[in-house]
Parts: structure tokens; sequence; C-alpha cells
């Protein structure tokens, strides 16, 4: 199948496979024209929700935290009880010392409570101002993942119109697309291709218009433009190496244009050469 499939597209005249790759164009620009009707709309829909995901693990890191600062805090007031309870025991123990010694030891015990108890306070309150400061973030986090999910649901429910609406469309232009392509020779398919991905407008196929590259603009040998009407090779320009071809080619049932065209080459023929004037 395979051989047999290769031996028809070797059958194809050039002005044929010239047709066959300005109509998978045409189909193609559709299919792209389509794409672009649905814009950014995938790519903000794949962003918002990247975001949205960000949002919720910095929700649950939030929650987190609070949760930690709230248990520290809860166990600095044990420690501050602790060591209020540890004050008063060293100082009833103080009233029954029996020397200096003791009662310095005892003293120093009842600073270093106070000076824990100091110590804890700060902390708790440092802590405090912490858990306003996240609790403050974490309603602002919420607000904008809030806002996030809208907009994600907006945006999806925004690009599932437009893919309804031209779900069928493109789907009967890309079998359009492959059933063409299946009939452009494989180097030729891969060139187009190829052509069609680095140019900027998506265009590798481009018609000579008063003279010029129909892609870059630029000025086609005379030579080069006869070849390309006779439609005997494939010709590409040599600046953007697009597919260049006669601008009446997609013609296919030899449309008046063309043959309006054709009868004023015709005509520049016979008209009568000017001469020089003799001295």
């Amino acid at each position: 199948m395979a051989t047999n499939n290769n031996e028809k597209l070797q059958e194809l005249t050039v002005e044929e496979k010239l047709q066959n790759l300005y109509e998978l164009q045409r189909i193609d620009s559709e299919i792209t024209k389509i794409v672009t009707l649905r814009g950014e709309l995938p790519l903000e829909v794949q962003d918002l929700e990247d975001e949205i995901a960000g949002l919720n693990t910095r929700l649950e890191n939030l929650k987190l935290d609070l949760e930690d600062l709230k248990k520290t805090t809860l166990q600095r007031s044990i420690d501050i009880k602790k060591s209020e309870e540890a004050i008063a025991r060293y100082t009833d123990q103080m009233q029954d010392v029996r020397n200096n010694r003791q009662y310095d030891a005892l003293s120093k015990e009842v600073e270093f409570q106070n000076l824990e108890i100091e110590l804890q306070k700060k902390k708790i309150g440092e802590a405090q101002r912490i858990i306003k400061e996240r609790e403050v973030l974490m309603e602002e986090t919420n607000r904008r993942y809030e806002d996030k999910v809208a907009d994600l649901d907006s945006k999806k429910s925004e690009l599932n119109d437009i893919v309804n609406e031209t779900h069928k469309d493109e789907e009967a232009l890309r079998n359009k697309s492959n059933k063409l392509a299946a009939a452009i020779d494989d180097r030729l398919l891969t060139a187009y291709r190829r052509i069609r991905d680095n140019a900027r407008n998506g265009l590798a196929v481009v018609a000579v218009d008063r003279d010029a590259c129909g892609g870059c603009f630029n000025k086609i040998p005379p030579q080069r433009h006869l070849d390309i009407r006779t439609r005997k090779k494939i010709i590409v320009c040599e600046y953007c190496g697009r597919i260049l071809i006669d601008k009446y080619i997609c013609d296919y049932d030899g449309s008046q244009a063309k043959a309006d065209y054709e009868a004023s080459v015709e005509a520049q023929k016979k008209k009568p050469r000017r001469t020089k004037r003799e001295e």
C-alpha cells in the first residue's frame, strides 16, 4: 500500500503538488484562526490553576505555622506558671534559711526565675505579634484564593463556550488537512511544516505579486519569476526560504482572473517595440 501511494504521489505534476500545498496552507490557516480565537485562554486557565495550587499550599503552610505558634505560646504560658510556682516555693524556703549562703542561693534562683518569666513573656509577645500578622496574611490569601477560583471558573466557562462553538469546524478542517497531507510527498510536507513553523505569519507558501515575494516582499529576478509561472519545478525564495507560487495557481477551475492575466501577457508580447531615433 505504501509503495502504491508513493507511486501515485510521483505521478502528480509540479502544478498539482503546488496546488495541494496551497490548499493545505489555506486549511491550516483556518485552523490557526480558530486556535487564535481561543487566544491566550488555555494558557490563562493553566496559569490560574497553577496559582490556585500555590495559594492553597501557602494557606496550608500558614495554618501549620499558626498552630505551631499557638502551641508554643501555650507552652510558654505553662512555663511562666511553673516559674511563678518556683518563686513562691523559693520565697517560702528563704524564711527558714539558717545562713547567708543558703539565702543567696535561693535569691539567685528567684532572680533567675523572674528573668525566665520576663523572657517567656517577651517571646509570647513576639509570637502574638506574628500570629496577628499571619492571620491578616491568611485572610488576604483566602481572598486572593477565592478571587482566583472565581476567575478560573469564568475563564473555563468562556473557553468551553469557544471550544464548543468551534469544535466541529476545527475537527472537519483537521480531517481535511490530514487527507491533503497524505497526498503530499513526505520531503515536501516536512519542508512545508518546517517553513510554516519558522514563519511569523505561519505562511510557508506565498504568491509572487508585483514581481516580489509575498512573504518577505523582496524582488524576484525575472528569470526566476518566469520559472515560477511555468510551474515546472518548485521554487523557494532565496531571502526567506518560502515556497513561491504564481498568484493564480489557486484557481483550480481556470478562473476569469487567470484568463485576463494570460491575455494581458499576450497583449504585451504583441505590442511593437519603440526604436531609437536616428541621429
